[in-house]
């Protein structure tokens, strides 16, 4: 047995992720794939480690366990409710070597730096500067990371830094909340990149890949949103059942890079990824519909290429791809590095 499985044993996560005192937490990630992002960690007897979403708490205990009494784990959340719950159960379970506190993960936490390890539970807009700057030299961070400047398009990278400069080992299936500067009430809207948002008579959203072409009022984002929501043409996606590949499909969408990539929320608890202009716009659901503004949609023979093009190129799995740090200045906005995959 290795030693996530064996530190998870000792951890109840019941007693966090459904607390008597606190209540039961939403902002909780399945342990399966908490196991998976510790594994990759590669954890240590002694090690500090940073840890961005404290949420329920169960993974700070894991990794307090992994890294011993003598290492060091700081776990921020911007929610003050959930840190504050986090240390009095840490507290209660006898761990002296784990510190949460209410913070923006984005901004890394220097009062307890260097870290050898860094993991994240939310998703940054991408690899912040500050992250890389507080690892230690051989350091690693796991962290969900955007593929493209729309919301749920991420994958989890492992980052290696050497000297400062961060490099991607690999990438794997994977996302987690949006990190925002507040906490977050609406789990169900994206926290970042909506660009148009409707809330009656029922909740629908859009975000645009174009949004740096659109006017102040998000003229191109409402009509785009508003020719979905009123669909002229809508038809099954001949290729099968897509929720099954939504991984791929959405990494596949992301990497092809083209400017007009939409993705919209039309239907509680079903997104949408495909093709808008100005003039059209045309996305496939999680459920394998496709809605069109018309039969003859320009960016519905766009999407159909899209379509045709994964499906060819075999369905390909997020890992399959060789991943790209392009360093972003600040004057695109926080400084770091925006993670890009080509296939």
């Amino acid at each position: 047995m290795n030693a996530v499985a064996l530190a998870a044993e000792q951890v109840p996560e019941l007693h966090y992720t459904h607390h008597e005192g606190r209540g039961p937490t939403p902002h909780r990630s399945n342990p399966v794939v908490i196991h998976r992002e510790l594994a990759t960690l590669d954890l240590q007897p002694r090690m500090r480690v940073a840890e961005y979403g404290t949420g329920s708490g169960y993974s700070t205990e894991l990794i307090a366990r992994l890294v011993g009494p003598e290492g060091e784990v700081t776990s921020l959340d911007i929610d003050a409710y959930l840190t504050r719950w986090a240390n009095l159960i840490h507290h209660e379970r006898g761990l002296g070597n784990v510190r949460c506190h209410t913070a923006d993960g984005t901004a890394g936490f220097r009062e307890r730096a260097p870290y050898d390890r860094v993991v994240a539970w939310c998703t940054p807009p991408l690899l912040p500067k500050a992250w890389t700057d507080q690892v230690a030299d051989d350091g690693l961070i796991v962290a969900p990371l955007p593929i493209a400047d729309v919301p749920n398009m991420t994958v989890v990278a492992k980052v290696r830094v050497r000297h400062g400069e961060p490099v991607v080992d690999a990438v794997f299936t994977g996302g987690y909340i949006e990190a925002t500067t507040s906490p977050k009430g609406d789990l169900d809207l994206p926290g970042r990149w909506v660009d148009w948002e409707n809330r009656v008579p029922g909740p629908s959203w859009i975000s645009l890949a174009w949004r740096a072409q659109d006017d102040r009022l998000h003229t191109g984002a409402r009509s785009a949103l508003e020719r979905l929501l009123n669909a002229a043409h809508t038809e099954p996606y001949e290729g099968g059942d897509v929720d099954v590949d939504w991984p791929s499909w959405r990494t596949f969408a992301a990497a092809l890079g083209n400017p007009q990539l939409t993705m919209a929320g039309l239907r509680p608890d079903l997104w949408a990824i495909g093709h808008s202009t100005t003039e059209s716009a045309a996305v496939v659901q999680q459920d394998g519909v496709i809605f069109a503004d018309s039969p003859d949609s320009p960016s519905l023979f766009a999407l159909r290429a899209w379509l045709t093009a994964w499906e060819n190129a075999g369905r390909p799995a997020p890992e399959s791809y060789t991943p790209t740090l392009v360093p972003a200045g600040d004057d695109q906005g926080p400084a770091g590095w925006r993670l890009r995959l080509s296939h």
